[in-house]
C-alpha cells in the first residue's frame, strides 16, 4: 500500500437495497482492519424533471444511508462510518472516487438505476477501471451450507499471480476461510508438482492459513459454475475481470446450480 493511500477509506455504493446492506455489512471488517472510514455513498441523478422528483430522490438517498448507517453500527464494530451523496453516473462515481479509495464494494444484486446500471456491462467497466480493487458482494445464500465454506483463487503462471494470491490470502486470514489454490490440469507430473511447490511457498508466508491445491481445467468461472464445493469468496485479478458475470451467474452466463460467489478484483 504507497504512503498517499494507506489511510484512504473503504467505500460502499448504496442504494436502497438490502443487497448494498449486505455489502456494507461485509466491508466493516475491510475498514476495520486498515484503520480507515467506512464511507457509504449513495448516487443520485444529475438533473431531475420537476422540484418534486429531486425531492423524491433526495429523501430516498438519505433514507438508504441511514439504513445502511444503522446496520452498520449495529454490529458494534469499532468502524467510522460517514455518509455522502453524489450526483452523477453511479459506475462513473465509483471509478472517480476509487482514486482516492482502498475498495469499493457493491452488492451484485438491487434494484432502482443504481443497480441497474453497476450490474449491466458497467460491473465490468468497474472492476477493470477502478484503480483499487473492487469487492462484488453476493446476498447471503439462505439454504447455504454449514460446513466448510472456501476462498477460491489461482495459481495460473500469470504475470499478476503474486497480487492475485497475497489478496486471497489477507482475505482469508481476515475472514477465517480455507483456500482453495486452482492450478490448471497437467498433462503430466510437472503441472502438479509446480502447483505443490506454489502452495508451500504460501504456506511459509501465511502459516495461519489453510490453503489446499487443486487442479482442474478451465478457470475459476469454469471451476464455479462445474463444481459443487461452496465458494464465499473468488479473488480474481484485473485482467480476469471480464470473468465477473461468469462468476456471479450474471444473466447470459449459465446459471449457477451450486455454490454462490462473491468475487474481489484485486490489482497491484
Amino acid at each position: 500500500m504507497n504512503g498517499t493511500r494507506q489511510f484512504s477509506p473503504v467505500l460502499v455504493g448504496i442504494d436502497g437495497s438490502d443487497a448494498a446492506i449486505n455489502a456494507a455489512m461485509w466491508a466493516v471488517e475491510e475498514a476495520v482492519s486498515r484503520s480507515v472510514p467506512l464511507v457509504l455513498i449513495c448516487v443520485m441523478r444529475s438533473m431531475h424533471p420537476s422540484a418534486d422528483e429531486y425531492q423524491r430522490e433526495l429523501h430516498h438517498a438519505e433514507a438508504s444511508l441511514r439504513a445502511a448507517r444503522t446496520a452498520v453500527e449495529g454490529t458494534g464494530r469499532p468502524v467510522k462510518v460517514d455518509t455522502e451523496i453524489a450526483t452523477g453516473q453511479p459506475a462513473a462515481v465509483l471509478i472517480a472516487r476509487s482514486r482516492d479509495a482502498q475498495l469499493v464494494c457493491v452488492g451484485s444484486v438491487g434494484i432502482g438505476r443504481y443497480a441497474k446500471s453497476i450490474l449491466g456491462s458497467t460491473a465490468t467497466d468497474v472492476a477493470e477501471q477502478a484503480d483499487c480493487p473492487v469487492a462484488v458482494i453476493r446476498p447471503p445464500d439462505p439454504g447455504g451450507s454449514s460446513g466448510i465454506r472456501w476462498l477460491l483463487a489461482a495459481a495460473a503462471g500469470a504475470p499478476d499471480d503474486e497480487v492475485v494470491i497475497s489478496g486471497a490470502m489477507r482475505e482469508a486470514r481476515l475472514r477465517g476461510l480455507p483456500v482453495l489454490l486452482l492450478g490448471r490440469q497437467p498433462r503430466d507430473g510437472a503441472g502438479r508438482n509446480e502447483l505443490d511447490r506454489t502452495v508451500e511457498q504460501w504456506r511459509k508466508r501465511f502459516d495461519d492459513v489453510h490453503i489446499y491445491p487443486i487442479a482442474a481445467r478451465g478457470g475459476v468461472a469454469h471451476f464455479v459454475r462445474e463444481h459443487d464445493e461452496p465458494i464465499d469468496l473468488t479473488v480474481i485479478g484485473a485482467a480476469d475481470a471480464g470473468e465477473l458475470g461468469g462468476i456471479l451467474g450474471r444473466p447470459g452466463y449459465p446459471k449457477l446450480t451450486h455454490g454462490r460467489s462473491s468475487v474481489l478484483v484485486v490489482r497491484g
